[in-house]
């Protein structure tokens, strides 16, 4: 990646889940291709260290700290973008994580949980920035996961909202033929992610392994060629969002180094 990249100049992105991991890098490279974006998290210390990282290389960033589970919360977003910057060209959905678990240890506030945030909290800030995203003839890309395709036993809750994600996609490309509006969704696998490293921690710990050894037992045992990183799905989000991209519409597109074994 290269600042200074033209690709999106003058457009203006929405990236939520934006503090740390992967939202944090679709920021930094739509910022680096020259979009305006605007951060969205709950942590103001995370999101104010990003948008120092995107101004400190000439890039232009705003952030918003809140809550998207808060039915309000889309609707002020899409506001925050269109009052600092006048417009909105690119939404990136990628706010949300879900509990794992047993799915007898689930409880049904678990489920809510998980929806409140990654589902209904996209579902909110698109209708709140569709309007907008039409009069720009914009894109809309959801960050889901492979876990909509191929649940496991410890990601009930998680594969479920996924799952309901990608149907979204569908529905609202079938929409955007009509709005002029791009919808795409992401399937990541494995990412380094604090998330990622935490479990491999604990597998190390477990297996009286280093680090390196435990990274390479995962990926065996998971038959797939590497873990994912941040700039990778950042990669393909620019892509999408910019003119060479625009052939993609209601794809679900799995960027996992193959875990996704199906059809």
């Amino acid at each position: 990646m290269a600042w200074g990249d033209s690709r999106l100049q003058g457009k203006i992105s929405i990236v939520t889940g934006a503090s740390r991991g992967i939202g944090r890098a679709i920021a930094v490279r739509l910022a680096a291709a020259g979009s305006s974006v605007v951060l969205g998290g709950r942590d103001q210390a995370l999101l104010d260290g990003a948008v120092a990282e995107i101004r400190g290389a000439g890039g232009t960033a705003e952030t918003i700290a809140l809550d998207l589970r808060l039915r309000d919360s889309g609707q002020r977003v899409a506001d925050f973008a269109v009052e600092r910057f006048g417009k909105i060209d690119i939404l990136v959905n990628n706010a949300g994580t879900t509990k794992r678990g047993e799915f007898l240890d689930l409880t049904d506030e678990d489920f809510a949980d998980g929806f409140e945030l990654k589902f209904f909290g996209s579902v909110r800030l698109t209708r709140a920035a569709w309007p907008h995203l039409k009069a720009a003839g914009g894109s809309v890309v959801f960050i889901s996961g492979v876990g909509g395709r191929t649940p496991g036993a410890q990601f009930a809750i998680g594969g479920s909202v996924n799952a309901a994600l990608l149907s979204l996609t569908k529905a609202l490309a079938d929409l955007g033929l009509r709005d002029g509006v791009q919808v795409n969704a992401i399937n990541p696998g494995t990412i380094r992610t604090a998330r990622y490293t935490a479990r491999l921690n604990t597998l190390a710990q477990g297996r009286g392994l280093d680090p390196e050894s435990a990274e390479r037992e995962y990926i065996r045992g998971a038959a797939i060629s590497r873990i994912g990183e941040p700039q990778d799905i950042a990669a393909l989000v620019e892509f999408i969002a910019c003119r060479d991209g625009r052939l993609l519409h209601g794809a679900l597109i799995d960027m996992d180094a193959g875990a996704t074994k199906t059809i």
